[in-house]
């Protein structure tokens, strides 16, 4: 078990304590401490494992990759500082793992409950990921760490993660990882997420993380087709709504454009109204609208600052982008390490 964590006194005690819970125990429990300044690392050392201390703050990328370094078994399982499992979530990603050698990563889906319920922006997060990825679940294209189990020799065989990336790391890897192996989701391993609970610090968050959207989809090797936790036409409708409002310049009626984006918005998945309404209420349901369409358009500008960055700044993103452009003759290599073959084929 493998756990980067970064200043994160507020979960990690229950982490580990999910973690001491499950009914297949692990072999051993690394923390990578990335240079926390609260209690993270004393929190850790309450408990039997290893602890990893990072000199320096370099990411969740570097994290990952020291503690693979420093832990042992044939099963690497990599869980977030802010996700409790439940009992049976280990046992289960080995169970798959184990019945199907193609399979190269087996990652799980979080409850529709928070770790630590805070309040409204956290209710949205919490039924958002929890209805995507639970509607998601099978063989997909993206593998997501924040609970996931991978063979090692699929870990040595793909490489580490790219230390280049804070952000969208998992899609990064994915793409060299579902070249070779099969990835799949699944309910059957579940945790609590504790999430952002303050409306600002969430869209700032979603900003940030999709600035990585364009440059990562632009060395992908398999063309897409990862998994998707928004509807495209959604962001469409909710991107068109800020482009059309200075129609209402030219006359008042016009201001029916962009209310009808809105509406068409707010339409574009039903089956996710749906379910936050039999949760939580209509009431709730109209907060949760609100909520997710501000997330849409901190995503899509969050894009387009990203694909800008792209363009002009050659050490923004994977660091396979500035290997190819290091490479005299044109060829290039993976971003650690090119897979084989899709195993089990």
């Amino acid at each position: 078990m493998i756990i980067p964590t970064y200043n994160a006194a507020k979960t990690l005690g229950a982490v580990l304590e999910s973690v001491y819970a499950q009914t297949l125990a692990p072999l051993d429990v690394v923390v990578v401490d990335d240079c926390s300044t609260d209690d993270s690392r004393e929190i850790a050392g309450r408990f039997p494992c290893t602890v990893v201390a990072s000199p320096v703050n370099r990411g969740v990328s570097a994290a990952r990759n020291l503690g693979a370094r420093n832990s042992g078994g044939e099963i690497l399982f990599y869980l977030d500082s802010d996700v409790a499992l439940d009992p049976d979530a280990l046992a289960n990603a080995v169970d798959l793992l184990l019945s199907d050698p193609g399979t190269g990563c087996v990652h799980g889906i979080y409850d529709v409950e928070p770790l630590f319920d805070d309040g409204p922006v956290e209710r949205y997060r919490a039924l958002h990921a929890h209805f995507w990825r639970r509607r998601s679940v099978g063989v997909v294209g993206t593998a997501i760490f924040a609970l996931a189990a991978i063979p090692r020799a699929v870990f040595e065989d793909v490489g580490p993660f790219d230390e280049n990336l804070r952000d969208s790391e998992d899609v990064e890897y994915s793409d060299r990882l579902g070249a070779a192996y099969r990835i799949r989701m699944t309910e059957t391993v579940v945790g609590r997420h504790d999430d952002v609970d303050r409306l600002g610090p969430m869209l700032s968050e979603q900003f940030r993380r999709s600035q990585l959207l364009v440059p990562v989809a632009a060395v992908e090797r398999r063309g897409g087709g990862g998994l998707k936790a928004n509807r495209p036409v959604g962001a469409l409708a909710a991107a068109l709504v800020p482009v059309t409002a200075p129609l209402g310049l030219l006359a008042p009626w016009l201001l029916a454009v962009p209310a009808l984006c809105l509406l068409w918005f707010a339409l574009a998945d039903p089956g996710l109204a749906r379910f936050v309404a039999r949760r939580r209420g209509a009431g709730f349901l109209a907060w949760f609208v609100l909520a997710h369409f501000l997330v849409h358009l901190a995503l899509v500008s969050g894009a387009l600052v990203g694909a800008v960055r792209w363009l002009v700044d050659p050490g923004f993103g994977p660091s396979v982008r500035r290997r190819r452009d290091r490479t005299a003759d044109g060829t290039a290599a993976g971003a650690a390490g090119a897979p084989r073959r899709l195993a089990g084929e």
